[in-house]
This record gives structure tokens, C-alpha cells and sequence, in this order.
């Protein structure tokens, strides 16, 4: 409204929520449930050479407290990975919502070379020098024959990237795995490699896609899941291990 031919000028300004922009792509990447312990001389079976546990009793738990969490929030498709435990922990959600599952292969884990099928875990519970070596260089690829850095951080971008162009103005999950929900929450901040390899099994990261950037909502909320705030008391290796992979 104008007086004498001038705008009126608005006198206060509200402070508002952050709001998707048109066209983007909301991402609520889950990790998936704990899975089994590895028993001595008892390798995962592979996928792919990938190692495929499938989820202890506590990631089953983790998994139904995931779907409950994320059955209300509009969801329009669900994504796993081509391990089953991504697979598994997304079952309780695909119930819920009646969405099939649809398998984008280049989110799976960081494949670990020599060390998969469960060596990894033996290898930081040991406190094997080339783990420390993997936090002071933030490099999967210091571990013989894993996958080069460079190659993960190609397949992860154009896996995000499709999922958005799939999903404009849309919401979707996503489960997938603590290497990899690390690496996009690093890649989108412009952090560290390994400043976001904590996130804990049954987590959700809250990604927003445009095609200009990634903006991060949430990290590792776990508000769904017991235990609040608190970490625990589980020794994973040296100095608590430092990894989810």
C-alpha cells in the first residue's frame, strides 16, 4: 500500500524456516541396522567381493524404529543398495508405505580390498597400524587393494545426482552405509574425508539436492532410536576406531 505515491515500509521482518526450493530433492539417507558379528574364521559371504552380513537382532529393532520414524513423512520411493543389509533394514518402511524398493548399486559401501568379508573389523580391533593410517590421511585406499579415493567419490556424486533427477519436488530414502553417508555429507559441506564417518547404524542424514549444491539438513539423528545422545560403551578399536564403515 502507497501513501502520497511512496511505498510504506514494512516494519519488521520474521525469521523463517529453511524451505526445499523448487525442483530439488529431499534425501533422508539411512544407515543401515547393526549387522552380525564376525566369528573368527567365519568370513561374510561376498557380493561383488563386497562383504554381505546380514543384520544382528539389534539392527532388526533399529530397522522397525527407522520405518515408524519415516512412515509419515511423504515419502515417495525408497533406494537400497545391492547388500542385503541396507535391503533388510529398509523391509519394515517398504511395509508400511507399500513403495518397492529400487536398487541404486553405486551407493554400496566402500570396497575394502584385502580387508573385506569382515578383516576390516578384526583389523581396527587390533589396532593394525594402516587403520591409523586411514584417519591421519582420510583415504580408504591406504588398506591393499581398496577402492581409489577418486573413483568413490565419481560413483557416489552421479548416484546422488540420479536420484534427484528422478525425484524433483520429491522425498525419498535412501539406505545405505556409514562409508558412503559420510562421504556425501563431506563432499556437500566441503569438509575433511573422515569428519563425518560416526554416524550410527539405524541413523538418518537429511540431504537437500539442487543443481547448483547440496544442502545438509541433519546428520546422524538418532532421535528414534534409544539411548539419546549417549555413545557406546562398545570398544571398536583404538581410541574408540573412528569408523563406520
Amino acid at each position: 500500500m502507497a501513501r502520497y505515491g511512496h511505498p510504506v515500509a514494512q516494519t519488521s521482518y520474521r525469521q523463517h524456516r529453511f524451505r526445499r526450493p523448487p525442483g530439488a530433492t529431499e534425501i533422508f539417507l539411512v544407515r543401515h541396522g547393526e549387522s552380525e558379528p564376525l566369528a573368527p574364521g567365519r568370513p561374510f559371504p561376498l557380493v561383488a567381493g563386497h562383504g554381505d552380513p546380514a543384520l544382528a537382532p539389534e539392527g532388526c529393532e533399529q530397522a522397525e524404529l527407522v520405518a515408524r520414524r519415516l512412515a509419515d513423512e511423504g515419502l515417495d520411493a525408497i533406494y537400497v543398495t545391492t547388500l542385503r543389509r541396507t535391503v533388510e533394514t529398509a523391509a519394515p518402511l517398504a511395509g508400511l508405505t507399500g513403495l518397492t524398493p529400487l536398487v541404486e548399486s553405486d551407493l554400496r559401501e566402500v570396497f575394502l580390498g584385502e580387508w573385506e568379508g569382515g578383516l576390516f573389523r578384526q583389523k581396527v580391533a587390533a589396532g593394525d597400524p594402516v587403520a591409523a593410517q586411514l584417519l591421519e590421511v582420510g583415504r580408504w585406499d591406504v588398506i591393499p587393494g581398496a577402492e581409489p579415493q577418486e573413483d568413490l567419490v565419481v560413483r557416489t556424486t552421479e548416484a546422488v545426482a540420479r536420484i534427484a533427477a528422478a525425484h524433483p519436488d520429491q522425498r525419498v530414502a535412501v539406505f545405505s552405509h556409514g562409508g558412503i553417508i559420510g562421504l556425501v555429507v563431506a563432499l556437500a559441506s566441503g569438509g575433511e574425508p573422515f569428519a563425518f564417518t560416526g554416524c550410527d547404524n539405524g541413523s538418518i542424514t537429511h540431504l537437500v539436492v539442487t543443481e547448483d549444491r547440496w544442502v545438509v539438513r541433519r546428520f546422524n539423528d538418532t532421535g528414534h532410536l534409544p539411548g539419546g545422545f549417549d555413545l557406546t560403551s562398545v570398544p571398536e578399536g583404538p581410541a574408540g576406531g573412528g569408523f563406520s564403515a
